[in-house]
């Protein structure tokens, strides 16, 4: 069952706006990502893609090794309230590395700073006054840097969130809204039910890389999530179901993948096209050149799992 939705815009450029989708959740058991995007704002970053592709060599800036700020956003100096202990911070950084090992990418925690702001860390969701003062605020570095919030979805329309990230196709037009936002207590031994093994930041962290959700566009037909090998899906999967087959001679639903909506205990894959694709998305927006230590290694480690 779908849950209810709240449609809202994110400026991408100057003549287009993206619409982002939120899932409100007001219990534990159903992921809620707020980076659903509709299929006219991916028609329109598809053909920027293919027109980047055909223009030539991007500027390269980065090589593998993509440099993280993690910023604290918290209610007060208590856990209960947000403040990650630096011990979850570098877990999450460790963990999201292995999920995306087959790729060649590395993370690297640069810094950590923690603001005391009950606004954002209860109120903060994609469009809004509060994210745009957060990132603002706090964001640091370029293209090809990694900002991740930390916050608490707590109220107003981002109520229930795990998280929401913006495209490599937004960040020239929009470069302070660039980032990863995820609910706090989704990282690895955190409080969330289900979610709670760092799996959220993977997720969110496909969106910055490139990726749509593996049911985009709910349908069976048309181009989905614009990767060959990821069967075709029609809804999202919630739980940890024992198969799910929405599109019946498209191959069973990829309830493993890291890009659908499963219980974090679910998720343990991302499939060689899935990898191809954020190689040319990194590249043409972000400027990262992934090298050839990911290139052979994401056939062989497909699927990716952490206990």
């Amino acid at each position: 069952m779908r849950l209810p939705r709240l449609f809202l815009l994110i400026g991408l450029s100057s003549t287009s706006a993206l619409a982002a989708r939120l899932i409100a959740r007001d219990d534990p058991v159903s992921r809620a990502c707020g980076t659903e995007l509709d299929q006219a704002s991916v028609n329109a970053a598809e053909s920027n893609f293919a027109a980047r592709r055909a223009s030539g060599s991007p500027l390269i800036t980065c090589y593998e090794t993509v440099n993280v700020y993690w910023h604290v956003i918290r209610a007060n100096n208590t856990l209960a309230e947000g403040d990650l202990p630096q011990s979850q911070i570098e877990a999450s950084i460790k963990a999201t590395n292995s999920h995306y090992a087959g790729l060649g990418l590395k993370l690297k925690l640069t810094s950590v700073d923690r603001t005391t702001n009950a606004t954002w860390f209860k109120f903060v969701a994609p469009g809004l006054p509060t994210n745009t003062a957060m990132k603002k605020l706090l964001r640091k570095g370029g293209a090809a840097d990694l900002n991740i919030y930390s916050v608490g979805f707590q109220g107003g329309p981002g109520k229930g969130l795990l998280g929401y990230a913006t495209l490599p196709f937004g960040y020239e037009s929009d470069p302070k809204n660039d980032g990863v936002v995820i609910q706090w207590s989704t990282v690895p031994g955190g409080s969330n039910i289900n979610y709670h093994q760092g799996k959220t930041l993977t997720h969110e962290l496909g969106h910055w890389l490139g990726l749509y959700h593996t049911f985009q566009g709910d349908s069976c037909s048309g181009d989905g999530d614009f990767v060959d090998d990821t069967p075709p899906e029609s809804t999202p999967t919630f739980g940890c179901p024992n198969k799910k087959d929405t599109c019946p001679g498209g191959g069973p639903d990829p309830i493993h993948n890291y890009m659908d909506y499963s219980y974090d205990i679910c998720m343990n894959q991302f499939t060689p096209g899935q990898f191809a694709r954020i190689k040319e998305q990194v590249k043409q927006y972000r400027g990262i050149k992934m090298g050839l230590s990911g290139m052979f290694t994401a056939f062989i480690l497909y699927p990716t799992h952490i206990p």
